[in-house]
């Protein structure tokens, strides 16, 4: 049976953080998973992740991005011709209408350029908090936690908070962890996401948390 000592004379900010710190050793190097070269590049990129793996993304914008280099460029095009260079990353017709709005918006608002901060970012159109985040965060290393399906999942299992709502575990996410750690703490959440504390068969007995998540389980599914 598990021993929840630990877990049990631990603050909840110390546990979350020796959490952190396991997972830092586990996962030495982590870094966003999409391919990109400029703010611009990351922008478009993560609104055709939504609902799409970072793999396909990268695939399907090794070509885009050829094409495509400035805000004109999407705005010019085509709709039909748009859809199809970003058919494969689903959802295609309302991510090219974002697209566009979105480029649209940063000719009118910002020069054609990409904002640096949060509050402009999640202003364009097609843009939530998730995506303001990742930008802010990996574009520009303004202190910003990127809440995906891994980061709800996971924040949930280890404990963090009882909740699907992504900008409440955003603002639990803060509370508990440092501002320094706030870009890489997603990245983290991520690659174990990914790794081990899989959907719908999270292998416990590896984990390098398991005697500090009250989720653990020591039946391997």
């Amino acid at each position: 049976m598990k021993d929840l000592t630990k877990m049990k004379s631990k603050s909840e900010s110390q546990r979350a953080n020796d959490i952190l710190k396991r997972l830092k050793k586990e996962y030495p190097i982590v870094q966003i998973a999409l391919e990109y070269q400029s703010p611009l590049e990351l922008l478009i990129s993560t609104i055709l992740s939504a609902q799409c793996t970072d793999a396909r993304v990268n695939i399907v914008t090794k070509t885009l991005f050829k094409k495509y280099k400035k805000p004109e460029d999407y705005i010019r095009v085509a709709n039909r011709e748009l859809e199809k260079d970003i058919f494969s990353t689903g959802f295609y017709r309302q991510k090219a209408k974002h697209i566009k709005n979105c480029c649209k918006v940063l000719l009118e608002k910002f020069n054609g350029k990409v904002p640096s901060d949060f509050e402009s970012l999640n202003s364009l159109p097609g843009v939530g908090r998730k995506t303001a985040s990742v930008v802010a965060g990996n574009a520009f290393g303004i202190p910003a936690i990127a809440v995906d399906t891994h980061v709800i999942r996971l924040s949930n299992l280890m404990g963090f908070i009882k909740s699907d709502n992504a900008e409440k575990i955003e603002e639990r996410l803060k509370k508990l962890f440092d501002e320094k750690e706030w870009i890489n703490l997603g990245h983290y959440l991520m690659s174990h996401g990914r790794k081990i504390c899989i959907a719908r068969r999270p292998k416990c007995l590896q984990c390098v948390v398991g005697d500090l998540c009250p989720s653990f389980d020591p039946v391997e599914r």
